[in-house]
């Protein structure tokens, strides 16, 4: 049924079609369903080479399991702004986090910075994610560690002095940087590699070529974010001729 749970038959269809290679796009076609739901199924048992029907069938039945024992500690579902639609929402939260795990950030990090991206504010508290996602304050605090570490959220206080986590425009651009810094570290490290195991030999070769394959991405890396940066958030510069004030060349 395309608005349901996936069957145990559609997940051997889904297991099949990563088989032969398949996009998302295609096995979602040939089910009727849509290729967030496939995306998701596919990312939240194992990713596209560990994915098995049976095994994706029987944790999800659990999973199933444990939201109905567990009962939610607020019944009525706050209403959704702009008119959105609360499952819709939820799915789609759901989705994300799922393909953030599939990227290797943790499960615990990846529930944190999708529900801070998914926030009209951009911004929560850690009392508000608690409430949210709810998982105890340490949780909380252990992930946003880790976010801040790898440059995806920033702190700020509120005008009562409460302590908020943001995520903005920047929050890919200082995550790239962050990670080419990480990466030309091993750089560092890889070359120091060189002069230890000494010259011309198989395993100071290898990490020569380990240093100069990082470098360049490193360098990439940099010089992309820089120019998209540039290019998506810099505002465009006013032409003389868009001045609001009266033009005293024209009569």
């Amino acid at each position: 049924m395309p608005g349901g749970r996936l069957t145990q038959q559609e997940r051997q269809q889904i297991a099949l079609g990563l088989a032969d290679g398949l996009p998302y796009a295609e096995i979602a076609r040939r089910l009727g369903r849509p290729t967030s739901t496939i995306t998701r199924e596919v990312m939240r048992n194992g990713g596209p080479t560990a994915y098995r029907a049976d095994l994706a069938h029987r944790a999800t039945e659990r999973r199933t399991q444990r939201r109905r024992q567990s009962a939610p500690r607020d019944p009525a579902t706050p209403p959704q702004a702009h008119g959105r639609d609360p499952e819709a929402v939820r799915e789609y939260a759901e989705t994300f986090t799922t393909v953030l795990m599939g990227s290797g950030m943790p499960t615990m990090m990846s529930r944190v910075m999708a529900c801070l991206t998914l926030t009209d504010t951009g911004s929560l508290t850690a009392s508000e994610l608690v409430q949210q996602l709810q998982v105890s304050p340490a949780s909380i605090s252990k992930a946003i560690t880790f976010l801040e570490s790898q440059g995806f959220v920033r702190r700020e206080r509120d005008e009562r002095r409460r302590e908020r986590y943001i995520v903005d425009d920047d929050i890919w651009y200082r995550s790239m940087i962050a990670s080419a810094r990480s990466t030309a570290q091993i750089v560092d490290i890889a070359r120091q590699g060189v002069g230890v195991l000494g010259p011309d030999t198989p395993a100071a070769t290898r990490l020569e070529n380990v240093a100069r394959f990082l470098d360049f991405v490193s360098e990439s890396i940099t010089r992309a974010a820089e120019q998209a940066r540039q290019i998506l958030h810099t505002e465009p510069e006013a032409s003389p001729g868009d001045s609001a004030g009266p033009n005293p060349d024209h009569a």
